[in-house]
């Protein structure tokens, strides 16, 4: 469930990315006299700070804009591996949890009144957070669309050059918008892999949005890309480090071993027990 809740949080993201393009696009060119609060104290110091990185990499601001993003995903680890852990109790609550759905069909408002409550009082119980998991996307979207208008409406950041692209428009080749989606890819299928079990839903928007995340990034400037680019290939390494699938496949495993093992020796101690009589 808060997986369905994170991707559909993500997924309205990207339309909201179109009606900004059109927004940064007319607004007036950020700079050091940019007033209020979102342009002088947002817009502004991202584009001194991916300056600053910049100069490091002689005004390479392809490197800059690099840095900044391993720099931001540095900075929400924490909450990463927050929502990592609440999405792995909630793997394990998901046996209960179908067995109080059981118990509240919700076919009326009573019923899901009781199932939301029951529901409720588990996650509590469990130290699980339901929201949890859409917190480091909240934090993100900021960052995204300060970084988004400070390329639009910076001509210094708009003029930089990245290997074979220019940063204020669409690599001509496809290639960052390709691996956008193979890394966006990737994230979410190590992600499916951990769960218990898939559905429709998780299945539909790990294909889907790889395909979402390549269309839209074949109409946005290489350097927004270039930042999906980096932002979800630190995702998939962070889930390998943090929620290996296939570690978490192991243990399981070796879970329903030991729960089997268990059964046949409670069994064969019941039969002893009854050849005695």
């Amino acid at each position: 469930m808060k997986n369905k809740k994170r991707m559909l949080a993500l997924a309205g993201v990207l339309p909201l990315l179109v009606l900004l393009s059109g927004c940064a696009s007319k607004q007036a060119p950020i700079t050091a006299h940019s007033t209020g609060f979102w342009d002088h104290y947002i817009v502004w110091n991202v584009v001194r700070a991916i300056q600053g990185l910049s100069h490091v990499f002689g005004d390479r601001y392809g490197w800059g804009i690099i840095i900044f993003t391993i720099i931001v995903r540095i900075v929400i680890l924490p909450l990463m591996i927050v929502q990592i852990r609440s999405t792995r109790k909630t793997m394990e609550l998901q046996p209960k949890l179908k067995e109080l759905q059981m118990m509240y069909p919700g076919k009326d408002v009573e019923s899901r009144q009781a199932l939301a409550a029951a529901q409720q009082r588990l996650y509590s119980e469990a130290g699980v957070n339901p929201m949890a998991g859409c917190l480091p996307l909240v934090v993100q979207m900021p960052v995204l669309f300060a970084l988004y208008q400070a390329i639009y409406r910076s001509d210094v950041l708009k003029s930089g050059t990245f290997l074979w692209t220019q940063l204020g428009h669409r690599d001509p080749y496809f290639i960052l918008p390709i691996l956008a989606a193979l890394f966006t890819y990737l994230t979410s299928k190590l992600s499916m892999m951990s769960q218990p079990e898939s559905n429709t839903m998780t299945t539909t928007m790990t294909y889907g949005m790889p395909i979402m995340i390549f269309v839209m990034a074949l109409n946005f400037s290489s350097a927004l890309v270039l930042y999906w680019v980096v932002s979800n290939a630190f995702s998939a390494l962070q889930t390998l480090l943090f929620n290996n699938p296939y570690k978490i496949r192991a243990e399981r495993e070796a879970k329903e071993r030991a729960k089997k093992e268990h059964a046949k020796k409670i069994a064969k101690a019941k039969r002893k027990a009854y050849k005695k009589r």
